[in-house]
């Protein structure tokens, strides 16, 4: 049997990512198509437009076989840990010989030999980066001319999915792993481009224009139909993280990862203002709004760089949010081989060890606090569809 494995978050599902999942399945000619999805928070900080089950349902109805939850703790975190903790998910399946991602390059042996460099980081590379940073370039330009001088291709870093993949090729490297990749190009809009396109925008242009009539053409009308109602969530979720922020110490900031050099009294110092002024004020050349948000959502879902350092290193799970009917045979009987328990009910969480009941208690929780700030019920067990 041979599984694919996409990594994604689908925040919402659209018509780019139903293309991916169909050149997925033709260039890896997988016997099933898994996907290995953010649950309620996603990598950038933000909160999902529709709770995990809802999107996993979507992705399901337009060509995947099952959705597996990836743990909150890695969905939220850098990309780099985020990659680290997919593959460790997917490699925990015997049956999942490849994965497939979109990207702008799909210039495998580029990507490649950028992981190559990067999982190294020579001295060489790291002096150059200390260097330019100290001259006060910003950290991307600075990790570029770094990369440039060992060697490395700065324009396969200047694309966010391209640096995904990267990053996945590192993570599959480190934990020699033999899963083949497929890159896939990107077609329509640029990621984070918020701009609507005629048929392939991004998630970012369709979370933007929730309400606009172009925005059906560009989605599922299944998918279109559960998000309508969305809009104010991330005003909702802006207010959740300054409230929490209040109510958080120096001392556990830092314990978030990323949160270094100080920034933790730069974020409490810029408490009371509004989240633009907070994310504006704590951005710099070091930290990019990106990384700032990320931290206050980690900070609100309480995940911690020591938790997750521990989850990396242990036994984890997997766990099912949506499954195709016509695959569940073939599912499970692949995820009956994998080295981790499967959780299909609450139940089943008892069979974890502690690290691993810790980091699905953290999954638990994030979706609880979906709920709390969408007002919106969710579900909350495995669909079978």
């Amino acid at each position: 049997m041979k599984i694919c494995g996409i990594i994604c978050e689908f925040n919402p599902f659209h018509n780019g990512h139903k293309h991916l999942l169909e050149k997925a399945k033709e260039a890896s000619g997988c016997d099933y198509l898994v996907c290995l999805m953010s649950g309620d928070f996603t990598q950038r900080g933000e909160i999902a437009i529709a709770e995990k089950y809802v999107r996993a349902k979507h992705a399901v109805m337009n060509g995947a076989d099952c959705v597996l939850e990836l743990p909150t703790a890695f969905a939220v975190s850098p990309a780099e840990i985020f990659a680290a903790g997919a593959i460790k998910i997917l490699s925990s399946i015997p049956d999942v010989t490849s994965i497939a991602f979109g990207v702008e390059n799909d210039d495998k042996a580029a990507l490649c030999s950028a992981a190559n460099i990067l999982t190294t980081e020579s001295d060489k590379f790291k002096t150059v980066l200390n260097r330019c940073l100290n001259d006060g370039k910003s950290y991307i330009t600075s990790f570029n001319t770094a990369f440039e001088a060992v060697g490395g291709n700065a324009e396969i870093l200047k694309k966010p999915n391209n640096i995904l993949a990267v990053e996945y090729l590192k993570a599959i490297k480190k934990a020699k792993s033999e899963i083949n990749i497929f890159p896939i190009k990107r077609i329509g809009a640029d990621y984070g481009d918020e701009e609507l396109k005629s048929n392939y925008s991004s998630a970012a242009a369709i979370r933007a224009n929730l309400l606009s009539p172009e925005t059906k053409q560009n989605i599922p009308i299944c998918v279109y139909n559960d998000i309508v109602n969305s809009a104010g969530l991330d005003e909702k979720f802006g207010q959740c993280l300054k409230l929490i922020l209040s109510r958080t110490s120096t001392l556990d900031l830092k314990r978030v990862y990323g949160c270094t050099e100080g920034l933790e009294n730069a974020l409490k110092s810029l408490e009371k203002e509004p989240l633009d002024v907070i994310i504006k004020g704590s951005t710099s050349k070091r930290y990019t709004a990106s990384r700032i948000r990320r931290i206050l959502c980690e900070n609100f879902l309480n995940i911690y760089r020591d938790d997750c350092e521990r989850f990396l290193s242990s036994s984890l799970y997997l766990s099912p949010l949506a499954v195709k009917k016509a695959s569940v045979g073939g599912i499970f009987a692949a995820f009956a081989k994998a080295s981790v328990p499967v959780l299909t009910s609450r139940s089943d969480e008892q069979k974890l060890d502690i690290t691993a009941k810790k980091c699905k208690f953290l999954d638990n929780f994030a979706h609880s606090q979906w709920q709390q700030v969408s007002g919106i019920k969710a579900l909350t067990k495995l669909q079978i569809l």
